[in-house]
């Protein structure tokens, strides 16, 4: 049995013992630190109080029928709709308004709200007569359950498309570091091994969230692939002029992807690269961090566009830094962001002793604070080439 069936089981025998007047199963299943929820003026929310409570209820209202019919369960949690008819042969607070005179049969709806630990109930809320909001809660469970689903299934696409290896060209160190969201974004980051030696290098980010960022981030990488194989080019602008035409009748409007493309040579430290609307990398040396700038729109947005194309070299000790915009657009308690001037003064202070990605999350989490909600996925990926042995 699980554990949900497991807490649903408890719930059920509380509620039917004590429709039959069986108190001794509150002192049974209720934990010690037990707190009532539904109070009415003048009544506390301990176990015993809610045995008192239960025992004046008894003495005034007595059960002809009781069906629970209903229950949902989540988490530690559990919902049971009931409906039950009585005879009421006096006043109580907590039952709504009389609907029969005294001493009739009359009729009761109402949910129960039950928290559980280690097989006890630790809290209740209950109210009476909601027969209009069952369904509207049903529904909003419901609808919950379809969206961790679909939360599920986007992270294993999005999983499933990252490089399960990591390329060693000598003489160099790739470190990449990937934190998803609650909410799934579209980042992605993937690199290609092409003719002469060359290494690509991609990082990007699919406009959305859940199922549809995800799929259109893993047929993103595909085609990266795909064109990088067939051109066996060392052009990137190219690459990204391919994939962006390629793309354009595969996503649906409004979707587009941001995306940096660079190729390697590790031999020389050569780097050329184009940038398809992405946020720029940036490369430290001299104790500076310096952007890489190059034009080009986000790909899947328009026909015929061209991407320019820049270079570089890396020197033995500089290094490359590639990132998403979960990292620069977080917000601290204020809502100030991270941003960019803070990020390239934490690159330019960077010294050589912890890894670049990792140094730039335990800022981030000292900006953000403890209670920070992660807004959208973070990508960090660091290519450093070796400084030199004397």
């Amino acid at each position: 049995m699980s554990s949900a069936d497991m807490n649903k089981a408890i719930v059920r025998r509380l509620e039917e013992e004590l429709a039959k007047g069986n108190l001794d199963v509150i002192d049974e299943l209720l934990a010690p630190g037990f707190i009532d929820r539904a109070l009415v003026p003048g009544q506390g929310p301990t176990r015993e109080d809610f045995k008192r409570s239960s025992e004046e209820f008894l003495g005034l209202f007595t059960y002809t029928s009781y069906t629970i019919e209903e229950q949902i369960a989540e988490g530690d949690t559990v919902v049971t709709k009931f409906r039950a008819s009585g005879v009421r042969r006096g006043e109580l607070p907590r039952l709504p308004p009389r609907g029969a005179p005294s001493g009739e049969e009359e009729a009761l709806e109402g949910i129960r709200i039950h928290r559980l630990s280690e097989g006890k109930i630790t809290e209740e809320w209950s109210t009476l007569d909601v027969r209009p909001g069952w369904e509207d809660l049903a529904e909003e469970i419901h609808e919950r359950e379809r969206v961790e689903q679909e939360l599920r299934v986007a992270r294993s696409i999005q999983q499933a498309s990252l490089p399960k290896e990591l390329p060693e060209p000598e003489g160099w160190q790739i470190s990449p570091l990937y934190r998803p969201a609650r909410e799934v974004g579209g980042d992605f980051y993937d690199f290609h091994l092409l003719p002469k030696g060359l290494l690509g290098l991609v990082v990007g980010d699919a406009t959305g969230k859940g199922v549809s960022a995800a799929l259109v981030m893993s047929t993103t990488c595909g085609m990266l692939q795909l064109a990088a194989r067939v051109l066996s080019s060392s052009s990137p602008g190219e690459v990204l002029e391919r994939v962006n035409e390629t793309l354009l009748a595969r996503v649906p409007s409004n979707t587009f992807v941001t995306c940096f493309y660079a190729i390697l040579d590790p031999n020389s430290g050569h780097l050329v690269y184009a940038n398809a609307g992405h946020d720029p990398p940036y490369v430290r040396r001299g104790g500076e961090a310096q952007e890489l700038r190059a034009r080009g729109m986000p790909l899947g947005l328009m026909p015929g566009v061209g991407y320019e194309e820049k270079e570089t070299v890396l020197e033995a000790g500089e290094a490359a830094f590639f990132y998403s915009d979960g990292l620069v657009e977080a917000h601290d308690p204020k809502g100030e962001m991270f941003g960019f001037p803070r990020l390239r003064a934490l690159i330019s202070d960077h010294s050589e002793q912890e890894p670049l990605g990792d140094f730039l999350l335990e800022e981030l989490y000292s900006f953000v604070g403890e209670d920070w909600e992660q807004e959208d996925d973070i990508t960090l990926l660091t290519l450093r080439r070796s400084a030199l042995q004397c």
